[in-house]
């Protein structure tokens, strides 16, 4: 990992665009693009991906599925007879884990529906609140698979009370879905599962197919074609957010374990190349032996060449104080904000900018991911500036009511009618003006 020391150098190093833009696309994967798609951009990939799902329903997923995956698919939805046989396929120890995970994501949402489920009702005004009626959530796949996403997007819709929640997720290489993957969505209460992953997916969401249905809204992380494709369909469905690969940006005081923060940073770096792994601290010493640790955990990992590609580009920032930390922290907008120092908790209210705060020296990015509560769908690429973790909200909408008597039209009427006039609507005007008419004329 590249040390930088000093506010200034912090701050330009840290300094990002937005989150579709701020994605390195490598030769390789534009080569690909270049082969399969005649561009080496992949936001014009994605869109020739889109009009192709839009015009051609399940051929093009099933054509694009083995052109990009190489995988040739028998069918695209799942059938859920087979999930009795996944639980046999799945330890008993995780599938305890991801029921023990459900429970505290369950409760975590309930309580937030308690305090927020509070209709409007006020002088004739109401404001009703209604569950969006179908979901469609996407759960990463390819080179690692995901139950912990099932919970955390399909959960907090549930408990919402959306009616029909649907699943995509790419294949693996034998055309269907792991085991797991089928026990986490059975523990949820998934109604639909389909196995077809990338821009495709998103597209056959928010348009349709002959096999999958239109939904509501989109949710869930992937990697940049699903981003790009999310940010393509919005307007035709709603999407939770543009969220890019996994990120963490850890503060770091003297008496902070070295150990300790490099495996956070490993943690976030093993999802993707393009994960993002920030230590800021006011210390040079923890900083040497931070960079020495990763070098050390990284070996023999798994995902080690992943986790290595993430680290190249990763950044240590020493800086003088720890308010020039929380300010770069603030600047970076990290998807998770780790507070390794000591009072962590009396530094939270300086915190604007951040999808989850992991506040003392135990609270690792890893509770957060699995079983801690709130969900894992955390917004990225800086845009915690403007919004906020996946929650019962992302579900939910707002419809005004307005009820109106002869009194609101005497005591609003002419205030209404001047306005629309001032505005160059005489059409509106006379529609409140015929009202206050009649009422004073008896008719």
């Amino acid at each position: 990992m590249k040390i930088i020391e000093g506010y200034q150098k912090a701050r330009a190093a840290l300094s990002r665009e937005t989150a579709a833009e701020s994605l390195a696309v490598s030769p390789a994967l534009k080569k690909s693009l270049k082969k399969l798609f005649g561009t080496e951009d992949p936001a014009s990939a994605v869109r020739q991906i889109v009009m192709e799902v839009k015009k051609r329903g399940d051929a093009a997923l099933l054509d694009l599925t083995l052109r990009i995956d190489g995988i040739r698919l028998g069918s695209l939805e799942v059938d859920k007879g087979g999930i009795a046989g996944a639980y046999e396929e799945v330890d008993g120890e995780l599938v305890a884990a991801l029921k023990l995970a459900a429970g505290r994501i369950r409760a975590f949402h309930m309580a937030q529906k308690d305090s927020i489920w509070h209709e409007v009702s006020e002088k004739g005004l109401r404001q009703l609140i209604r569950p969006l009626q179908r979901v469609g959530v996407y759960v990463p796949g390819g080179t690692a698979v995901y139950p912990s996403t099932v919970l955390m997007t399909a959960i907090p819709a549930r408990v919402a009370g959306v009616r029909e929640v649907v699943m995509v997720t790419p294949p693996q290489r034998n055309g269907g879905i792991s085991p797991v993957m089928l026990v986490a969505a059975d523990i949820v209460g998934i109604d639909r599962i389909f196995s077809v992953g990338g821009a495709q997916a998103v597209a056959a969401l928010a348009y349709g197919t002959e096999s999958i249905p239109a939904v509501d809204k989109i949710c869930g992380p992937g990697n940049i074609f699903v981003m790009l494709a999310k940010k393509e369909v919005f307007g035709v469905v709603d999407i939770d957010g543009l969220q890019g690969p996994s990120e963490v940006l850890i503060i770091a005081d003297e008496n902070a374990d070295p150990a300790g923060c490099a495996a956070d940073l490993l943690a976030q770096a093993e999802h993707d190349p393009l994960a993002a792994a920030v230590l800021v601290t006011t210390s040079r010493w923890l900083a040497d032996e931070v960079n020495r640790e990763v070098a050390q955990q990284l070996s023999g990992l798994s995902r080690q060449s992943i986790a290595g590609e993430s680290l190249d580009r990763g950044v240590i920032a020493v800086v003088a104080s720890l308010d020039e930390a929380v300010e770069l922290s603030n600047l970076y907008a990290p998807e998770h904000l780790c507070l390794m120092i000591d009072n962590a908790a009396g530094c939270i209210d300086r915190v604007t900018s951040a999808g989850c705060i992991l506040a003392g020296r135990e609270a690792t990015v890893v509770l957060g991911d699995y079983v801690a509560g709130p969900s894992h769908a955390l917004p990225t690429g800086g845009t915690a500036r403007f919004s906020s973790p996946l929650n019962i909200c992302d579900f939910i909408k707002f419809i005004n009511v307005i009820n109106a008597d002869e009194i609101d039209i005497k005591q609003l009427g002419k205030a209404a009618s001047v306005m629309a006039r001032a505005e160059g609507l005489e059409a509106h005007a006379r529609a409140i003006e015929k009202r206050l008419n009649d009422l004073s004329s008896g008719g």
